[in-house]
């Protein structure tokens, strides 16, 4: 008898069903809401600022307006409507909202709000929604006394947004791809609906199935609006970005936040596709004996263009420290990368490589940035000391940065440069695209006192052999950047975010080769979703 009573107290009325299924509900789609959004606005801490403040303000709302008609109006079959609704809406997500994030891109906003309008668009309406659940289920409640009401929604609420979080963090990201973590809470919608209003009437059942066949029909008609470029052969949801694996004219590119970040020639894979990764090379002009560089470490691997260059090329064993699995299994599987005496591959972030290793090394290559998005962790002063002390000590740092070299855009890569220069005695830059536009910029740091010319550096490309022709990237040798005006980065104050907001709005440029060595040829970056808007403010 005892234990009958102990499962009966465990089994959720329909109130509390549907308490918690709003709350597993609004916490997927907050962070769902972190993806969708990430690839036109960036994954900054504006823009997770403004979901959150979505989020937050719409459930307000939906509560407010929920409380004020839960006396009169608060019934199962209310909050079954509620959860229809969130399920219809949750299928325009899934079939236009790509098409919307891009209309909503175009509000004439500063830089640290632009996304305020597509958030609130996207998702506004279903969390408001879904606000209006629990004031009628407190309402519906069987407990005795508002109190105790309220504070049994607000745990079960709680409870759900726990499941919610973690459920979609852990098991829906890393294995769904965008719209089909959508389909999902939409079809959870439809199901509290049901469970919610038992028995279902004929009415019931035929607006039920009426939007369950919208829901199913968006996820298997595809998106609307633009479509990526090229041929999609894989896609995913990582732990840390969405990934994408484009192939176009012969060319295979891996997308990551919706950003280009490598490619192949699927007929030559050893040709830098991309022009800055050619750069790569450049520390071996910059070293007084080029074959005294025999171990590399690579921060952050994506494509491994230039790991598996080196370890082609050259007489050096190259260890590669990528925080992000499935980027490490897309780049085995699509771009011909193996592990190998020469090649070894470490699934850890860079600077907990850097801290745990007792390895020291001639060479760093730092191309773990995005245009907005970066490690702050591997920006700062610590770090780039940490660096040094990894580093031989004729040792050389380098850095693919993503920045403006000049202009309101260059705050990022004249703060990085000042952190840089703050540690290692000479810094030297090398942009890759023209003045004022968002480009890759390659800094390169020495441990020597003596600095090394653009006359030195071109007399060593004629009479060095090291495989690649390097004039072009010698040219584009610059004069230090002012600084004055920039922090330096420490680990207690890193405002990165800040510094890349200036970038929000301007384009993106990826120098493209026309060959094995020759020169470059600038091509607007194109990222997944169709070619990139122009900048909503124009670079000064």
């Amino acid at each position: 008898m005892g234990s009958t009573r102990s499962l009966e107290s465990l089994r959720l009325s329909k109130p509390e069903t549907a308490v918690f299924v709003s709350g597993v509900a609004s916490m997927g789609l907050e962070i769902l809401a972190g993806r969708m959004i990430a690839p036109q606005f960036g994954s900054s801490i504006y823009t997770w600022g403004t979901i959150i403040g979505v989020f937050l303000a719409a459930l307000s709302y939906g509560y407010h307006r929920g409380g004020k008609q839960a006396a009169e109006r608060a019934t199962n079959g209310r909050m079954a409507s509620v959860f229809l609704l969130t399920a219809a809406y949750v299928a325009v997500l899934v079939f236009a909202g790509d098409l919307l994030l891009r209309s909503a891109a175009g509000f004439p906003l500063p830089s640290r709000v632009a996304s305020l309008p597509a958030v609130t668009i996207l998702f506004g309406p279903p969390t408001y929604l879904l606000g209006y659940i629990s004031p009628y289920a407190a309402e519906l409640s069987t407990k005795e006394g508002v109190g105790e009401a309220s504070g049994h929604v607000y745990m079960l609420g709680t409870v759900g947004s726990i499941v919610g979080a973690f459920a979609t963090t852990y098991v829906l990201i890393p294995s769904l791809g965008i719209d089909a973590i959508a389909l999902v809470f939409g079809g959870l919608s439809i199901l509290a609906a049901l469970a919610v209003s038992r028995p279902v009437g004929r009415r019931r059942a035929t607006v039920t199935g009426f939007v369950a066949l919208v829901l199913v029909a968006s996820a298997a008609t595809g998106a609307a609006g633009y479509s990526v470029q090229g041929e999609v052969v894989h896609e995913t949801q990582t732990p840390y970005q969405e990934l994408q694996v484009v192939d176009l004219g012969g060319t295979r590119t891996l997308y990551l936040g919706g950003q280009p970040h490598s490619a192949m020639d699927l007929d030559d894979p050893n040709r830098h596709v991309f022009e800055y990764t050619r750069y790569f090379h450049l520390p071996f002009l910059f070293a007084d004996d080029p074959d005294e560089i025999d171990r590399v470490l690579f921060i952050g691997g994506g494509g491994f263009t230039g790991p598996k260059r080196f370890a082609n090329d050259y007489d050096v064993t190259v260890d590669v420290a990528e925080i992000d699995p499935d980027v490490i299994a897309a780049a085995e599987e699509y771009f011909g990368v193996s592990e190998s005496e020469r090649l070894n591959i470490y699934n850890q972030g860079g600077r907990q490589f850097l801290r745990e290793t007792n390895r020291t090394y001639d060479l760093v290559v730092l191309d773990a940035y995005q245009k907005d998005k970066v490690p702050f962790e591997l920006t700062t002063r610590e770090f780039m000391t940490l660096a040094s002390d990894r580093l031989d000590d004729d040792g050389i740092l380098f850095a693919n940065v993503i920045s403006a070299s000049s202009g309101p855009a260059s705050e990022f890569y004249r703060a990085q440069y000042a952190t840089v220069d703050r540690v290692f005695p000479q810094t030297y830059s090398f942009p890759t695209g023209g003045a004022g536009i968002v480009q890759n910029i390659e800094m390169v740091a020495t441990k020597s006192d003596a600095r090394v010319t653009e006359a030195q550096l071109r007399t060593r490309n004629e009479r060095r052999d090291i495989g690649i022709d390097l004039s072009g990237p010698v040219a584009d040798y610059a004069d230090p950047p002012r600084t004055d005006d920039v922090p330096v980065l420490r680990d207690d104050r890193a405002p990165v975010d800040s510094l890349l907001d200036s970038m929000v709005g301007y384009r993106y440029v990826v120098q493209e080769s026309n060959a094995s060595d020759g020169a470059g040829t600038a091509r607007p970056a194109v990222r997944p979703g169709g070619p990139v808007p122009e900048p909503r403010s124009v670079p000064g």
